[in-house]
């Protein structure tokens, strides 16, 4: 059934076909000597209807056998800080160079290493001369003294600290001290998704005179066959969108089946990563809806301090990616009458294409394309119209693969930045179940119906999080 006003709203109802579905016959009487003239097969007014593939197209799909996936990434190579300075050249650090607390943690400066100092108005090659003593049980500050006699190292505000290098004096002795690699732990955990589909022994062998398609494959003139495939078509379209738009559980909610509070773990989606771990671009200086050159040499600048991965993937709303076709279209000087031949490849005897589907900016290669999840005005399209402050228009996600330390397999392994885990074992795969109960069909009760039941237990694993943007 269609909403009369918009004709936009599919409106998908469990048990007979609703009435709205078919012509109205109730005012015909036998006293009528026309015979209406009936089209038989269902209109495809909404085309394909399915929002799945994204994950397939940018991810991988892996067994696990656990309920929990932990995986880590590797942690800088290089020390950095943001430190407050104070009096005497001690240097309190407050965060590392990914921003995270360094308050509790400590840092990894040594007595001996050459540091570089800046502040908003000068830079100091310094030596540090002594580390967080005993009663500084953070460990989290150092004290530098300037090799330039003129320089006045500064008493207070913000600074930054690289260490570059370090310097010892002759037949002293070596580092006192040892610096550990760092890495970084995440986890993740499955969540079950289920869905059914029922329809009664009568029902099930009731022929309609619509003749129903769908997405599925199902065609014919059994209405039960259109609403089961549809419920499947749905169902898959679920385990997508819970992997994209779910959150872990921090509220205790507890489910209506044990009322337990927190037995509702949640996952972690891809939004939910990126927005706790990535780059969001309204958080980038400079940065609005991706509309000129420089709004994207501030997202350069964002990824040359993470991975500088060469080649990006840019799934957008219709919005922005016309923005950006409209964006490079203008950068060709030739094309303000409205035409233009031979940049483009066109002809004047073709229609002009100001269509992209990629472009090279610095050492860096976007590949764009729509992401109909966030266009249907039956998924997160109507959710963008509805909230302009957390619209999500498009992601920016790297191509090619990471590498981890997988602690399931105790080793290091090389994964697509995104993949999905679903639990399995030699005798048992949730990745996608589906089986009938009940009476037709296959005889498991006296109920006389027909249950399709569907489940699937799955989580998304995104791996180097911080090479990842969302248009907000």
């Amino acid at each position: 059934m269609i909403d009369g006003a918009s004709n936009l709203v599919p409106a998908p109802s469990k048990g007979t076909p609703l009435a709205g579905a078919y012509i109205d016959f109730q005012t015909a009487t036998w006293a009528q000597q026309y015979l209406p003239d009936l089209i038989e097969s269902e209109a495809e007014v909404f085309g394909n209807r399915t929002i799945s593939g994204f994950l397939s197209q940018v991810g991988a799909e892996e067994a696990m056998s656990a309920d929990q996936v932990v995986w880590s990434e590797q942690g800088r190579l290089h020390l950095s800080y943001e430190a407050t300075a104070g009096a005497s050249g001690v240097m309190t650090v407050t965060k590392d160079a990914d921003g995270k607390d360094q308050t509790t943690s400590g840092h990894g400066v040594r007595v001996g290493d050459m540091v570089l100092l800046a502040t908003s108005s000068a830079t100091f090659r310094c030596y540090c001369s002594a580390i967080g003593t005993q009663a500084d049980a953070a460990n989290n500050t150092f004290t530098l003294l300037a090799y330039d006699s003129t320089a006045t190292l500064p008493t207070s505000g913000t600074v930054k600290a690289l260490v570059f290098g370090s310097e010892y004096v002759k037949g002293s002795v070596g580092r006192e001290t040892v610096n550990e690699p760092g890495f970084k732990s995440y986890t993740n955990n499955p969540i079950i998704i289920k869905d059914k589909y029922q329809v009664s022994g009568s029902d099930a062998s009731q022929i309609g005179w619509v003749e129903i398609s769908g997405e599925e494959g199902q065609s014919g003139y059994l209405w039960y066959l259109k609403a089961e495939g549809d419920t499947r078509a749905r169902f898959g379209d679920y385990l997508e969108m819970t992997l994209v738009e779910a959150e872990k559980n921090t509220n205790s909610i507890a489910s209506v089946q044990t009322g337990a509070a927190g037995d509702l773990k949640g996952t972690e989606g891809l939004f939910a990563a990126i927005d706790a771990r990535g780059n969001k671009a309204s958080g980038v200086t400079g940065v609005n809806a991706a509309t000129d050159l420089a709004e994207f040499d501030a997202i350069l600048a964002e990824f040359d301090k993470n991975g500088a991965i060469e080649e990006n993937m840019m799934f957008l709303n219709r919005e922005t990616s016309l923005a950006i076709d409209d964006m490079l279209a203008s950068m060709n000087s030739y094309g303000a009458g409205g035409t233009s031949y031979g940049v483009f490849n066109n002809s004047e005897d073709m229609a002009l294409n100001l269509g992209f589907s990629g472009f090279r900016r610095g050492s860096y290669d976007f590949y764009k394309s729509d992401w109909k999840y966030l266009n249907d005005q039956s998924t997160r399209g109507i959710i963008n119209g509805m909230d302009t402050v957390g619209a999500i228009r498009g992601l920016m996600i790297p191509a090619g693969v990471s590498t981890v330390y997988d602690q399931g397999l105790g080793k290091n392994i090389k994964r697509p930045f995104l993949h999905v885990r679903y639990r399995a074992s030699q005798t048992e795969s949730r990745k996608y179940k589906t089986w009938i109960t009940d009476s037709v069909g296959a005889v498991t009760s006296d109920l006389d119906a027909m249950t399709v039941n569907y489940l699937s237990e799955r989580c998304l694993v995104v791996q180097g999080a911080n090479n990842f943007m969302m248009f907000n």
